[in-house]
């Protein structure tokens, strides 16, 4: 279980590095605080003076689907990231960041699966993949990355 909770994680950590946001820490160990259960957790700073409204929220999205997608990469198998329950409070995240620029729930649902397919097609790529796979080893063995930790480890792939 906790290989698989890694490649998630380090599927969120990658989009994060590649979308221009920032990593505080990702863990395979998160608090337990009154929040909802969790396997793991990933912490992102997001420069909001960088972007339009607009594209902050669509990079949400994408670093926010890109934790199932690893997943589905890792296992073989091709998932719809809103009917797996391991992955709601992850489609909660996407749709809701969505809801800011698609106010038609039809369109939100087909946007959101294209944005599944292309991140499917992203992080496949031999470079990506590999710069994920170094992120998820390092988590594995260490448990606890701190940001500049996951951008040395990215930085030979990127």
């Amino acid at each position: 279980m906790e290989e698989i909770n890694a490649y998630h994680e380090a599927g969120h950590a990658l989009l994060a590095i590649l979308v221009g946001a920032r990593i505080r820490h990702v863990s395979l160990i998160p608090e337990w605080d009154d929040g909802p259960d969790r396997f793991a957790e990933i912490q992102v700073e997001w420069p909001i003076d960088r972007f339009t409204p607009r594209e902050l929220h669509q990079k949400m999205v994408m670093v926010a689907l890109a934790g199932p997608v690893a997943e589905m990469i890792h296992t073989g198998e091709p998932y719809h990231p809103g009917f797996v329950g391991e992955w709601a409070a992850d489609w909660q995240a996407a749709w809701q960041s969505a809801t800011q620029f698609i106010s038609d729930r039809q369109k939100r649902v087909t946007f959101l699966e294209r944005a599944t397919k292309d991140l499917y097609s992203l992080l496949s790529q031999d470079h990506h993949w590999a710069a994920l796979a170094a992120i998820v080893d390092d988590l594995v063995a260490h448990e606890t990355l701190d940001g500049d930790q996951v951008e040395e480890i990215v930085q030979i792939w990127l």
